[in-house]
């Protein structure tokens, strides 16, 4: 593996996970390095997609990135937000967590 840049670990090629994909990636194990879950698509979910993230997480290394946290925002952080982000974090291990640093509420 290549030395880390900025802080993050080069991971290689990654993609997005996606619910179109669940079935393909679960049966057929694809050559991926690595797997972006976009945060807010798993923190409330549970049955099928909860346990697909689950698995691709044992599987391939994955990234978590958000698009709501709205960091920007005149509105003090979303506790509850980052509640259920740390409790993600801790069930799939991503290599790294991000978001988008704007203002992404009313």
């Amino acid at each position: 593996m290549a030395a880390p840049r900025r802080g993050h670990p080069h991971l290689g090629l990654g993609l997005g996970l996606r619910t179109v994909h669940f079935s393909y990636i679960l049966e057929h194990q694809p050559a991926v390095d690595w797997f972006e879950v976009i945060s807010e698509n798993f923190m409330d979910s549970a049955g099928r997609p909860r346990y697909v993230v689950e698995q691709i997480a044992e599987r391939y290394p994955t990234v978590m990135h958000g698009v709501s946290l709205s960091i920007g925002s005149t509105d003090p952080l979303n506790v509850d937000y980052l509640k259920k982000l740390k409790r993600l974090a801790q069930e799939i291990k991503p290599r790294w967590i991000s978001d988008h640093l704007c203002w992404t509420g009313r």
